[in-house]
């Protein structure tokens, strides 16, 4: 199976030392791919299997926010694909004290395989991306969160069978989780609906580019202020916190702005019935989602928490090369 495993990953030989900035750079074939490879890492991992293809190579992960489920799994991935992680504190590394992005890129690009960067501003990631000479991934920015939003298709995949035909509702701030999950879901051929309030909704440079892909995949994007339209006959029903971090200082004011775009039964109840619930973590119960939903029979909060670990170790692998 180990030998299976090795050979399948040579298919996409072209990913190798390519960058993973935004799920928009990537192809659905490529996607798919990313998915295949991460579906057969979770049945080795679930196996008992060591499948040690990152043996002897090393991840640099610089963060400028913190993290839970990003830090975890990049670190306990590369582990277990026999690599190595070194966590780079912004705090700890010249970049926090001005040393310049290209500087930084090319001293890390002399030491490591690749890096994973957590931060604030897309545009640091593109120029970190652009001066290193090792693939670099975003952990997360401001703009986008596509390592998220990969582990989402690999759980919807896992609960749907399929992507084609499918709705995902969206409720909450049109962030960067609305923006990866437009772009997610237009590359695969799902439909979006993305319901936001009045002044926190996506980004029409996103919500373009989002639409030119699904013109070509078939699928639908749909940006609404209306959240029970957005649920209708909903596959899946998504939300993220209010306010981000970064965002507290505006967390009273969100609270009234948002009022009507908590998920609870009474909104899911407008999905279909064996509609699955997701929300990228970490939660603010009785908020942006009741307890009942988030801990209920609909929920697959944990499964896809679970997925940013195998979704990664694929894109490690496909981007890193294999020993």
């Amino acid at each position: 199976m180990v030998v299976e495993l090795k050979q399948s990953v040579f298919k996409l030989k072209e990913l190798e030392g390519r960058d993973f900035l935004t799920l928009a750079d990537y192809t659905y074939k490529e996607i798919t791919y990313l998915l295949d490879l991460a579906k057969q890492l979770k049945i080795q991992r679930k196996r008992g299997k060591t499948v040690h293809l990152l043996k002897g190579k090393t991840l640099g992960m610089i963060f400028e926010k913190s993290s839970t489920r990003t830090r975890v799994s990049f670190e306990a991935g590369i582990y277990q694909l026999g690599g190595n992680g070194i966590f780079l504190s912004s705090k700890d590394i010249q970049l926090g004290r001005g040393e310049t992005i290209a500087d930084t890129a090319k001293v890390l690009s002399g030491y490591l395989d690749g890096i994973m960067i957590r931060t604030y501003s897309q545009s640091v990631v593109e120029e970190l991306a652009e001066e290193a000479l090792i693939p670099v991934i975003n952990g997360l920015t401001d703009r986008f969160h596509p390592c998220q939003v990969l582990a989402d298709l690999l759980t919807i995949k896992e609960r749907k069978g399929a992507f084609q035909g499918l709705k995902l509702a969206y409720i909450g701030d049109g962030n960067n989780m609305a923006h990866s999950l437009m772009l997610g879901s237009a590359i695969v051929g799902m439909d979006i609906a993305v319901a936001a309030p009045e002044g926190y909704q996506p980004e029409e440079e996103v919500v373009l580019k989002a639409k030119a892909i699904a013109a070509n995949s078939g699928a639908n994007v749909q940006i609404t202020e209306d959240p029970k339209g957005a649920v209708q006959q909903a596959d899946i029903v998504y939300t993220d916190v209010w306010a981000s971090m970064g965002q507290e200082e505006e967390q009273a004011k969100r609270e009234l702005d948002f009022a009507g775009f908590q998920v609870n039964g009474a909104l899911m109840n407008f999905a279909k019935e064996d509609a699955s619930f997701l929300h990228c973590l970490p939660a603010h119960r009785g908020e942006e989602v009741t307890t009942d939903v988030i801990d209920g029979k609909a929920s697959v909060v944990f499964q896809q928490a679970e997925n940013r670990l195998h979704a990664q170790k694929a894109l490690m692998v496909a981007l890193m090369g294999v020993e």
